[in-house]
């Protein structure tokens, strides 16, 4: 099928999806060179294709510019999950913000479905990307409870790195506050990483909780609570301490 002419105004298809919130930019190029987006029913294959009028749509779905994005901090409890859907029926962590915002909001990065505190919600895909991707270096901080003394010769060990089944886990630095309770610092947040490297020890985890993202606490958010990131708060998340530049229309 041929691919429709490209309008020389308006923006980048790719970037047009990452500002739906659809996804990252570079996501939404796997998306585009995959076949799964449309313009006017359309396949278009090229993530620099120019979107004018047409009507996007990928997998089906019409695909909406954002006309206000959107960033929320919210204090999620355990027992949530953080996804869009769940075939279980389990509650989803976004329900808890839909009285601040009916459109579609995307959770970055994760926190599973028993650990708690804070998390951001957005509808920018380069956000989301910056925050969650270990090249942004933006520091997550937990709170870790356990059922006995956590070894200080197993955190040390960690500041290096270990491999777990295979993959390679890293913590930043650690902080006692109790021989059972001590606050990780991580930059890279892979699945379930604090409770695979306590369990490769036999280490069982009472609680994991999240209490900064960067210079983001949650100081003043009860559990279920959520509030929006101020202008300044987000610009020092895309920063991350290094210059950030967004994609040019």
């Amino acid at each position: 099928m041929a691919e429709p002419s490209s309008p020389g105004q308006g923006l980048r298809l790719a970037v047009y999806l990452a500002h739906s919130g659809l996804t990252s930019r570079r996501k939404a190029e796997e998306l585009i060179r995959s076949g799964r987006v449309r313009a006017n029913g359309r396949i278009v294959k090229l993530p620099g294709f120019r979107v004018g009028e047409e009507v996007i749509t990928c997998d089906g779905r019409r695909i909406y510019p954002i006309r206000r994005r959107v960033y929320l901090a919210l204090h999620k409890p355990p027992g949530y999950l953080c996804a869009l859907s769940d075939e279980r029926g389990r509650p989803l962590a976004g329900e808890l913000l839909k009285k601040a915002y009916g459109g579609r909001l995307y959770p970055v990065g994760r926190l599973d479905f028993l650990s708690s505190g804070l998390i951001f919600y957005t509808n920018d895909g380069d956000f989301t990307r910056r925050v969650s991707h270990p090249s942004g270096e933006v520091e997550k901080e937990y709170l870790v409870e356990t059922k006995g003394a956590v070894p200080e010769d197993f955190l040390r060990r960690c500041l290096g790195g270990l491999f777990v089944e295979g993959v390679f886990y890293k913590i930043e630095k650690y902080r006692y506050n109790k021989p059972d309770k001590v606050y990780l610092t991580l930059k890279e947040g892979k699945n379930r990483e604090i409770r695979r490297l306590f369990a490769s020890r036999r280490i069982a985890v009472k609680r994991l909780h999240r209490v900064r993202i960067g210079e983001i606490n949650l100081q003043g958010l009860p559990p279920g609570g959520y509030r929006v990131l101020e202008p300044p708060e987000v610009a020092g998340l895309l920063g991350g301490g290094r210059p950030f530049h967004r994609e040019e229309p």
